[in-house]
This record gives structure tokens, C-alpha cells and sequence, in this order.
């Protein structure tokens, strides 16, 4: 299959077959886009937090374990749901969690090097931590190919999907919308960018939670490995046909 097409042409309201030399902003989401899933690093986020909430709720961890998951779907990240229903101060939480070994992680001189080649500004947009962030950055390598980062405190812990957040990051990088591609593994927080007139990029990791939402109406492309569609975005460059 040829990942420099992979598209569903039709479905949303504006072009899959943007030439990657005419993008001028890729937004890329962190956690289990930028790694693989099978690092299995978000996982033990995940358990951090149904930990978390068993001690602070005091409730065995299969219930804490749903508390967990009910927020995350109804406001885009648990920690909403506990600001919003039990005064959780968000610093105390976010040092929690991502208290992990990042070293599972391991370097990816390939993804490193097709961010580095391909044009215009490359940000991170998370839910999580500037300091999470820049943690995977270094482990990957690609602490320097990186322009910016958008994190739950840029946002005023006001998670993706919601609507806000896109509009403050649009504005905090210039972003011109037309020209903007954003990737991520949660398929539902493509639906405000789509809405925005970027192109959209779902990494499918065949994980349960990062279909919830799915609307093929704003899925522009659909992929199954970053790092291959990048090389292959790259090696399309050289070709004056080349698109997305």
C-alpha cells in the first residue's frame, strides 16, 4: 500500500491529497503516537492513576479503575473529572502518573530523521506534561526537531477534545489551519482539528480506548505505524506527485 495516498477522499470536508512539501505545521500527539503502544509506558501511566484514585477515594482499585476510564471518555482525561468532581489540585495528580520509567522507550532514529527532513514546524500537543514531554523527546532523540509544545497546563487543564484547547493552540503557534496536519491515536480528539479545516491523521494501535468516538467524517487518513508513513511522506519529496 502506498502510505504517501493512504486517504478517505470524499468523507471530509476538505482534501487527503495535501503534497507533505505544501504543509507548513504537523501537530502530533505524544503518548502512544510518538512511541509505540507495545512500550506499554502509557499503560503504567494508567495503572499510576487507577492507584491514584483508589487512595484518594478510598475504593478497591476495579472501581477506581472505572471511575478512571467513565472521566476520561466523558471530559477527554481523567483528570478533569477529578477537578471537576473532587477538587483534585492537577499538579499533585500529574506528578503521580507520570512518575514511570521512561527507559522503555527506546530511541527512533528513523522517526528522528523523517521529522527532520520534512518541512515546516513539527509541535507536540498533549494531554500531559511539558516535563513528560520533553522526557520522551530525549529518549526518542528528537528533543531538537521539535518547535513547540502544548501541554494540560498551556491549556488551563482543559483536555482535548474540547473545542478551547485547539483554538488556544492555533493561536499560541500561529498555526495557519489550511496548511496544518495533526496525528493522533484517540480518534475522537480529530474531530475539533477536522472541524478546524486541518488535515487529519488517526493512529490506529487497534487499542480499545482510541476509537472511542469514531466518525469516519473527520479521519482524512488512517495509518497504522507513524514512523513508516513519515518515511514513507519523505521519500515522496523527491516525487513532484507525491501526496498525502
Amino acid at each position: 500500500m502506498d502510505v504517501r495516498a493512504i486517504g478517505r477522499a470524499g468523507l471530509s470536508g476538505h482534501s487527503t491529497t495535501l503534497r507533505a512539501a505544501d504543509v507548513h505545521h504537523w501537530i502530533l500527539d505524544l503518548d502512544n503516537t510518538l512511541y509505540p503502544e507495545a512500550t506499554n509506558l502509557f499503560l503504567r501511566v494508567g495503572e499510576r492513576m487507577t492507584t491514584f484514585i483508589s487512595n484518594l477515594l478510598a475504593v478497591e482499585l476495579e472501581e477506581a479503575y472505572e471511575i478512571q476510564k467513565k472521566y476520561l471518555v466523558e471530559y477527554g482525561a481523567t483528570l478533569r473529572g477529578l477537578m471537576e468532581h473532587h477538587d483534585v489540585e492537577p499538579h499533585d495528580f500529574l506528578d503521580y502518573v507520570h512518575d514511570v520509567n521512561i527507559d522503555v522507550i527506546p530511541p527512533d532514529p528513523h522517526l528522528v530523521d523523517s521529522l527532520r527532513r520534512l518541512p515546516g514546524a513539527k509541535y507536540v500537543f498533549t494531554n500531559g506534561t511539558r516535563a513528560h514531554a520533553e522526557a520522551v523527546l530525549e529518549r526518542l532523540g528528537a528533543v531538537g526537531e521539535i518547535s513547540g509544545i502544548f501541554d494540560i497546563e498551556a491549556a488551563d487543564f482543559v483536555p482535548k477534545p474540547a473545542p478551547q484547547t485547539y483554538a488556544a493552540l492555533v493561536g499560541h503557534f500561529d498555526i495557519e489551519t489550511d496548511r496544518a496536519v495533526m496525528v493522533e491515536d484517540m480518534v475522537r480528539n480529530l474531530k475539533p482539528a477536522h472541524d478546524l479545516g486541518m488535515t487529519t491523521v488517526w493512529l490506529n494501535t487497534g487499542g480499545q480506548w482510541g476509537k472511542v468516538g469514531y466518525d469516519a467524517t473527520h479521519v482524512d487518513i488512517e495509518i497504522d505505524d507513524l514512523t513508516a508513513w513519515l518515511n514513507g511522506l519523505v521519500a515522496a519529496l523527491d516525487d513532484p506527485d507525491g501526496a498525502i
